[in-house]
């Protein structure tokens, strides 16, 4: 399943600056970024529950916002993306 997970940390204080980047390597751990609070991830049902969990550790349920929106299949059906492209498709074979 794809999902997109979407992030809005208080970063007005250093805790909230460090939390923006615990929140970040999470999603990094777990998806593409396409945007600078905005990744593609995808994720089976354990690996959801897995990743809003480590979310949850990491935000402050008081100041910051955290979303994950469940993508229509196929995706080439449904989004249109304009602009500078991401580095690489979560479908497409990664090569290091």
């Amino acid at each position: 399943m794809e999902f997109l997970v979407t992030y809005d940390v208080a970063t007005d204080t250093a805790e909230g600056r460090q939390r923006l980047r615990r929140v970040a390597q999470v999603c990094e751990a777990h998806g593409q970024r396409v945007q600078k609070s905005v990744f593609e991830c995808q994720l089976d049902p354990a690996q959801v529950a897995q990743l809003m969990a480590r979310l949850r550790r990491e935000m402050s349920e008081r100041d910051d916002s955290l979303r994950i929106y469940r993508l229509l299949e196929p995706r080439g059906q449904y989004l249109v993306a304009l602009g500078r492209q991401v580095p690489y498709d979560l479908h497409d074979p990664l090569v290091l």
